[in-house]
């Protein structure tokens, strides 16, 4: 009976916890991907650069449409068979990864404006990336690596390795010098006439700048 009971909270958990990204998250401009069997530290979040667009907040009291979406939103959300402690650990997880989220969204707008000839698609990927690595305790060259080898799929790690060394080995407080140092090596070109070993010292420059800024936050 017990396991039962344990089977039905951890349900009913899940569904509330989708609820919940679904009720901040559901406009056309923030696409939120989640599998509901599994938990909300797996959701992918994009918000589309559209600059002229307008993200609606659903819970503003002024909308004419809030009342009917709160009352929708009270009749499929509850929390009765939940405790405080749980509630608030449960909340917590859930609000330090749409932080993350957010924090990762940041970081590519500041990669766009330093980068603007990169393709937004990489900066992305790198992005993403370096949001993960920051959190191991891999060596800097191995997370510079694992930031562009889902970009860089044709290329060994060894050599990624050659081609690392000389931004992991730079001390954080020359970490821009470095990367500035690199990029100006690269031609200032379209990137698709790049040779492909420009592109991959772009890359891992990218990689460098994106860690550098994390740990700065």
């Amino acid at each position: 009976m017990a396991s039962e009971v344990n089977r039905s909270r951890s349900i009913v958990g899940l569904q509330t916890e989708q609820d919940l990204a679904n009720a901040l998250l559901q406009t056309e401009d923030v696409t939120l991907r989640w599998n509901p069997n599994e938990s909300i530290d797996t959701a992918e979040i994009e918000v589309a650069e559209t600059p002229t667009s307008k993200i609606s907040y659903p819970w503003n009291p002024s909308d004419p449409s809030a009342e009917s979406f709160l009352s929708e939103l009270e009749r499929e959300f509850s929390l009765d068979d939940w405790d405080d402690g749980e509630i608030a650990q449960r909340s917590q997880s859930f609000f330090s990864h749409l932080d993350a989220r957010w924090s990762a969204t940041d970081l590519k707008t500041t990669l766009a404006q330093k980068f603007v000839s990169v393709p937004q698609a990489l900066l992305a990927a790198i992005a993403r990336q370096a949001q993960k690595v920051v959190e191991t305790s891999n060596s800097l060259a191995d997370q510079l690596i694992e930031c562009v080898q889902d970009v860089l799929p044709t290329w060994a790690e060894d050599d990624l390795q050659v081609l690392a060394r000389p931004l992991a080995y730079a001390m954080r407080s020359d970490g821009a010098d470095v990367v500035d140092a690199t990029v100006n090596s690269v031609r200032a070109i379209a990137w698709s006439d790049l040779s492909e070993t420009e592109q991959a010292r772009m890359s891992l420059a990218i990689a460098r700048y994106a860690i550098d800024q994390l740990g700065e936050r």
